[in-house]
């Protein structure tokens, strides 16, 4: 199977199913002497791990990860790095019972046909258990960046609920199970989420990625657009089905007084008065904090019965048995920061190639 790596000089290639003996990625292209451990990458495993709430999937899995290669003493040599997390908890026969039949909303269906053979036990190389490797790629993409630039996001909505702007505070974040910045909002998405869990269904999400301290200059005005391979890195999320960079779909009712950042002269530089554009401007970073946003949709795997077929063609019905997320949006948060880091480190490492340095 190909188109399993993205990046051009900071290029990421993941491997392994989800109920294979183990995922993991080979970074390539990370530049040589930028200290890292093992440890610095758990940290970041351990805020997308499975089993850490009743709101998320019930999978114990560790994700405890192994560098292979690519280090020595503890700094990168410049040659790929291979990253390994075992699978330890893997239950193939909670999938037995859709062998035959397609899933509704999963790439089940699509799958099969365009390879003629799937790996049913949770989606094989389709589940979101890939992510994970996305994540430790992203440990190794905030060492390219530098402590200059930060990264975080949120879950600011789930289902119909939305959090209040006006509460927002990035130190709530790590407070609550659901990585919100609201945490009023979140200490409501409780009762909601349980509810939903209760009645065997699921809800959607959309998750905010912010990045701040992001110099001038990363980018290119055409086929290299910041943007493009952003909201291109968001929508390779699974279950991920809309992306929008700054005001976004916003921006449509806006008039364009009120859409145009104006800009003054400040002491530090230019001083934008707004930032409707995200931090991109013509494809190029502004400087301002870069803002995307995406669109979850619900968890597809629900004990709700859906109609369907069956690999004969006969019309059946389904119900998905296992432990799946009531809102796979929550864990959709370090997943969306992990791509973020990614591009912002393949940006900028281009922008040195062409342009030297920032």
């Amino acid at each position: 199977m190909s188109d399993n790596s993205f990046g051009r000089l900071f290029r990421v290639t993941t491997w392994g199913e989800s109920h294979g003996p183990a995922i993991g990625c080979v970074v390539d292209g990370a530049p040589p002497r930028l200290p890292i451990t093992e440890a610095e990458i758990q940290h970041w495993l351990d805020r997308r791990r499975p089993g850490q709430s009743r709101f998320t999937t019930q999978r114990r899995e560790p994700d405890q990860v192994r560098i292979l290669s690519g280090t020595f003493e503890g700094l990168t040599t410049g040659t790929p790095i291979s990253l390994m997390i075992e699978n330890v908890d893997q239950r193939s026969k909670d999938y037995s019972e859709i062998a035959a039949k397609y899933r509704p909303g999963h790439a089940d269906y699509t799958y099969q046909q365009k390879y003629g053979i799937r790996d049913y036990r949770g989606g094989g190389r389709s589940s979101a258990r890939e992510t994970a490797s996305r994540v430790a790629a992203g440990a190794i993409a905030r060492k390219v960046l530098g402590e200059e630039v930060s990264i975080r996001g949120s879950l600011v909505q789930v289902g119909p609920h939305r959090i209040d702007r006006e509460r927002f505070d990035w130190d709530e974040v790590e407070c609550n199970p659901f990585w919100c910045a609201d945490a009023e909002e979140a200490a409501r998405w409780v009762d909601y989420l349980d509810g939903i869990r209760k009645e065997g269904s699921s809800v959607g999400a959309v998750v905010e990625v912010v990045a701040s301290g992001v110099p001038v200059g990363l980018g290119a005005p055409i086929y290299g657009k910041l943007d493009g391979d952003l909201a291109a890195a968001m929508m390779s999320i699974n279950a991920v089905k809309g992306v929008e960079i700054g005001a976004g779909f916003g921006a449509a009712a806006l008039r364009g007084e009120d859409n145009a950042d104006e800009m003054r002269h400040g002491n530090d530089g230019v001083r934008f008065l707004a930032n409707n554009a995200g931090g991109i401007l013509g494809g190029i970073s502004s400087g301002q904090d870069i803002v995307v946003r995406f669109a979850v949709k619900p968890t597809s795997s629900i004990l709700t019965p859906r109609k369907t077929i069956d690999r004969e063609g006969q019309d059946t019905e389904i119900l998905t048995k296992g432990r799946h997320d009531p809102c796979v949006g929550i864990r959709a948060v370090p997943v969306g920061e992990a791509m973020m880091a990614c591009v912002l480190a393949d940006h900028l490492l281009r922008h040195r190639a062409q342009c030297g340095g920032l």
